[in-house]
């Protein structure tokens, strides 16, 4: 299952990763994000234990998505050793997701 990233764990859980991290910007009403969301999921269970695959509700968490400039979404960044080394917005197929994500693990 993906965790739930908050303002509050950000820093620990994907800054200080020590895998590929994913991470799924979303929102309640939003339609593509609802889309997005069954295969963030599945894709946690695919790769569990080779990176870490998160989602955070960006009305809750306010700080994380405008310290990225999230303004669009669902956005999906990915992070390699705290940086931001990859980006996806809107919806799109499942192996589009992993092949950014497997780019990583490489």
């Amino acid at each position: 299952m993906a965790i739930e990233i908050t303002d509050a764990n950000f820093e620990e859980i994907v800054m200080k990763a020590d895998k590929p991290v994913i991470l799924d910007f979303w929102a309640e009403w939003c339609g593509p994000c609802r889309m997005v969301g069954p295969i963030i999921e599945e894709i946690s269970k695919d790769y569990e234990g080779r990176a870490i695959v998160g989602k955070i509700d960006v009305d809750s968490n306010p700080n994380v998505s405008m310290q990225f400039g999230i303004r669009n979404i669902p956005t999906i960044l990915y992070f390699k050793n705290g940086e931001v080394v990859d980006k996806q917005v809107g919806g799109v197929a499942k192996e589009v997701l992993t092949a950014k994500l497997d780019a990583q693990i490489a």
